[in-house]
């Protein structure tokens, strides 16, 4: 038998940083990836984002490879959002991504973090929360790529 535990926090946004992802219907996209996430042989702990970004805590199938498990994600979900009525002004999701390992005894931290998404952006945009998280991971960024 083998035995994981790969947490993962998850971050993308939307193409440009566009904010083409009502508050309204939100909860109903979130709902999409549960699934897919469920298909690929993980869990999704928490999912929330904001009007251009949202924010995954699941754990990773060491079957996969975590690049292909985003692009699954992106593309599955950026499909389906395109065939919604809701969501006629998502055009795409950006190219790129941020993903974080989290520790065991920090996932209580995060699943809260991403719960507070709302509250959170009253007082920090979505650049400076993803170049803070970057920050505080000891990523290092090019400001060209930052939407």
């Amino acid at each position: 038998m083998s035995y994981r535990q790969l947490y993962y926090h998850i971050v993308f946004c939307t193409k440009s940083g566009k904010p083409t992802l009502p508050e309204t219907y939100r909860e109903e996209l979130y709902k999409y990836p549960w699934g897919v996430v469920r298909n690929k042989g993980c869990k999704l702990y928490q999912i929330n984002g904001f009007s251009e970004h949202i924010h995954l805590f699941s754990d990773l199938h060491p079957s996969l490879a975590l690049a292909n498990y985003i692009k699954d994600l992106k593309v599955t979900s950026s499909i389906w959002l395109k065939q919604q009525e809701h969501f006629k002004s998502f055009d795409a999701w950006a190219e790129g991504y941020a993903a974080f390992s989290i520790s065991h005894n920090d996932r209580n931290k995060v699943i809260a973090y991403i719960k507070n998404q709302k509250e959170h952006h009253r007082k920090e945009n979505f650049i400076d929360e993803y170049k803070r998280l970057l920050i505080e991971f000891g990523i290092a960024y090019e400001e060209k790529y930052m939407l």
